[in-house]
């Protein structure tokens, strides 16, 4: 399935010039129980590529690669390991943008802010097991 944001079909002409990344929101039915989850991803992925001989750096110092940007949200299913196998096993997973951002900081905290929101710690549907590695499902207050 597709990302979905604010109602409609997201595409890469929709990504806003400037922006990182977004906050989404994963659900799906699994063995008959509703589950969700909430993170952030990154829109491009920065991946080193090899420089050919000609293109190397004489001085051996020097960096023998480049960093290439490309697309890196389209076959994302979620860092959890229960929604990554449900996906591989066909189950349908709705995927929802819920916010864009256009910092790192903002990503990291508009993720820890709709974490808080939607009390991923205190309900049993969310998969999220913490917030920021500080804030646990199991400890309970």
């Amino acid at each position: 399935m597709s990302w979905i944001y604010q109602g409609s079909l997201f595409t890469d002409q929709n990504i806003p010039e400037g922006a990182i990344g977004f906050i989404y929101h994963m659900s799906a039915i699994i063995n008959g129980k509703s589950v969700a989850y909430i993170g952030k991803k990154n829109f491009y992925a920065n991946t080193k590529k090899k420089l050919g001989k000609k293109a190397a750096p004489k001085d051996k110092r020097k960096k023998d690669y480049v960093r290439v940007s490309k697309l890196a949200y389209h076959a994302y299913y979620s860092s959890n390991d229960v929604l990554k196998a449900a996906y591989k096993e066909d189950v349908q997973i709705k995927r929802e943008i819920l916010k864009i951002c256009f910092s790192k900081t903002e990503l990291t905290y508009e993720e820890v802010k709709h974490q808080f929101l939607y009390a991923v710690l205190e309900n049993d549907m969310y998969l999220n097991g913490n917030i920021l590695g500080r804030f646990y499902k199991q400890k309970k207050i």
